[in-house]
């Protein structure tokens, strides 16, 4: 039990994907201009995240270790394929928004990471709960970044307005540059509370 609770700790704050090993920045940039584009990406990644750790983990000692690369990129495509594919049949808007993304998961460096130095290494289990962890680290960010940037680049929040008339969308936000504002602020933030943490003995 304490190995699973550690395991969500990593994943959603002293391991984070993206605000501590900063790793899967171009999908982390590019679809978090709102909180749907972020939430459905995070949620996709999670999938083919879990789905394929649990694969890699049943047949990491069936996988020559010269191939084993070439393994797991097959595996997660299979896997990106399918969430792909789901997508389309069933949020078909949710999909046009995100676009060629969705196919770069197979690339993203979140889940090859996992793959490589978790997966293949340990139980299914173990391996699951990992995909879960990061998956959902992965995600709370995504969240955080598409509302504050639909937020402020749009007056918006899932496409409602949140703000009178008298707001003006600093348009900023929503283009590459605001993303990258807004992430090294959320990256900044992190750190000085986990320093904060730290200092007071009460490490998250």
């Amino acid at each position: 039990m304490n190995k699973t609770v550690q395991q969500f700790k990593e994943g959603l704050f002293t391991n984070n994907p993206v605000l501590v090993q900063l790793v899967g920045m171009c999908a982390t940039l590019a679809t978090s201009t709102s909180l749907e584009n972020g939430l459905g990406m995070g949620l996709a990644t999670t999938a083919v995240l879990i789905c394929s750790n649990i694969v890699i983990s049943l047949l990491r000692k069936l996988i020559p270790n010269k191939i084993r690369i070439a393994c797991y990129i097959l595996i997660i495509a299979s896997f990106v394929t399918a969430v792909d594919l789901l997508l389309q049949a069933f949020l078909p808007d949710l999909s046009d928004s995100l676009g060629l993304f969705i196919p770069l998961i197979v690339v993203n460096c979140i889940i090859l990471a996992r793959a490589e130095s978790f997966a293949s290494k340990n139980g299914v289990f173990r391996s699951a709960i990992d995909g879960i962890a990061m998956g959902l680290g992965f995600t709370l960010v995504m969240v955080i970044l598409g509302a504050v940037r639909e937020i402020i680049g749009a007056g918006t929040i899932l496409g409602v307005p949140v703000f009178g008339d008298g707001f003006h969308p600093v348009m900023l936000f929503i283009m590459p540059a605001g993303g990258f504002l807004t992430l090294g602020v959320l990256i900044a933030v992190f750190q000085a509370i986990m320093k904060k943490a730290e200092k007071r003995g009460n490490n998250i």
